[in-house]
């Protein structure tokens, strides 16, 4: 049983007469005591049965980071006594609950209400809630019964895919590079597409000899007119995304997990080298597969990948660069564009991926992509102080480890691309372009 506030009231209300009486203050109180809890017994004797509600839970199974969803709960009332309540859902605070936890319903017998709540989550993974606590008041409202019901709900948070505005953009860019405009490519390294006869400016090592030869000129005779092979980007080629859920995954930079950086950026590379034909596997790493995306093409890779991201979160342990080589290896025997999603910021915690990195470059097409912090080039140029004068230090030293990090993964046969964290996804993408438009994929 719950005593209410009317409760409290009612006791105190008895206070009055007991000083005014005087030397029988202390029957007349008692008296009181005993009245008022005979009266909260009864009132919570006589309230219908909070276990007398059968509860039902209706909600979506997925939302993305952000986006506003209803819950709605159904109470139908089971009993023979109608039910006046307090209901208040379990849901934690990452669930993002609009307005106030607590709804007051009445639910006479054989019939049902509903309890509509908005959420809009602020932290990706599986927001659950287990039960309903139920607070069945009495006519008086001086006592309540109780009772905390099970009612599982599980809601399932994804990425936002913010960085989705830079798709089209690419994606133009991108018919571009398969010959939907005029725009033409020729080098090693990418796929025939078709002849065509010779111009002025073609390279002539794009001659086909055989197709010139059977080609002749009808306005000279006994002469052939030169034809070019012409062709398009490599199509079907394999892309390995690899995002560092580790320690260093955690920091936040422009007020986003570095993890939750990596995960767009990852997003929006799958879905342009989705539209190019490229095959693409992701792989969130630490000392472990956290996460794990293989051999998915087409329109579910972004569902798979969404919903392989939501429940990752970073872990405070050092990520195990060794063990990398061989999980590559299980996602693709062919030489493929392998991404690493990792901080360049500190010489100490990147010394295992400097070390590994020799390793995966002799096999694989190395890019390492870096979230720049845009609070250190502001910091480092304030003068302003002695305070800011020592951060402004401090920045200038977290930007040359950067540089000379990015320059020993460039010595050792990758690549690096390093930006804001608004600003990496579409300088990943292209990236990722131009190594494609260079036939170097």
């Amino acid at each position: 049983m719950a005593l209410t506030v009317r409760f409290v009231v009612l006791l105190a209300l008895g206070i009055v007469p007991v000083v005014l009486a005087g030397d029988a203050a202390w029957w007349m109180l008692l008296g009181w005591v005993a009245l008022v809890a005979a009266l909260a017994g009864l009132d919570a004797a006589l309230a219908g049965s909070p276990r007398a509600l059968a509860l039902e839970r209706r909600l979506p199974d997925r939302v993305r980071l952000g986006e506003p969803v209803v819950s709605t709960l159904v109470l139908s009332n089971i009993g023979s006594r109608r039910v006046r309540a307090t209901v208040r859902d379990g849901w934690p605070p990452s669930a993002g609950l609009v307005g106030d936890n607590r709804a007051r319903v009445m639910v006479p017998p054989g019939e049902g209400r509903r309890i509509e709540t908005t959420l809009v989550p602020w932290r990706r993974g599986d927001r659950t809630s287990e039960a309903v606590t139920v607070r069945s008041t009495g006519l008086l409202g001086l006592a309540a019964r109780q009772a905390t019901l099970a009612a599982p709900g599980r809601l399932r948070v994804l990425p936002p895919f913010r960085s989705r505005k830079h798709l089209p953009s690419r994606l133009a860019r991108l018919r571009e590079l398969d010959g939907a405009t005029p725009v033409a490519i020729r080098g090693r390294g990418t796929e025939f597409d078709s002849l065509r006869e010779y111009v002025d400016g073609d390279d002539v090592r794009s001659i086909d000899w055989r197709a010139t030869a059977r080609r002749n000129d009808p306005a000279v005779p006994g002469a052939q007119r030169l034809m070019v092979r012409t062709w398009r980007p490599e199509r079907d080629r394999r892309i390995v995304i690899v995002a560092d859920a580790s320690r260093t995954a955690a920091a936040r930079i422009a007020d986003e997990p570095r993890l939750d950086t990596a995960f767009e950026a990852s997003l929006l590379l799958a879905a342009l080298a989705g539209h190019a034909g490229d095959r693409v596997d992701f792989l969130a790493w630490d000392r472990r597969a956290r996460a794990r995306v293989h051999g998915v093409t087409g329109p579910k890779l972004t569902v798979r990948l969404v919903d392989a991201m939501a429940g990752v979160e970073a872990e405070l342990i050092e990520a195990d660069w060794a063990g990398l080589p061989a999980q590559v290896r299980s996602l693709t025997a062919s030489r493929s564009l392998v991404v690493v999603l990792t901080p360049l910021d500190s010489p100490g915690a990147s010394r295992g991926l400097l070390a590994m990195l020799p390793q995966l470059a002799r096999d694989h097409l190395v890019l390492v992509a870096s979230v720049l912090d845009p609070a250190l080039a502001t910091a480092s140029a304030d003068r302003e102080d002695v305070a800011a004068v020592y951060r402004a230090a401090a920045a200038e030293r977290a930007l040359l480890d950067h540089d000379r990090l990015a320059a020993a993964v460039r010595r050792l046969g990758g690549d690096v691309v390093a930006a804001a964290p608004a600003d990496l996804p579409p300088a990943l993408a292209d990236r990722y372009l131009a190594l494609k438009a260079a036939g170097r994929l």
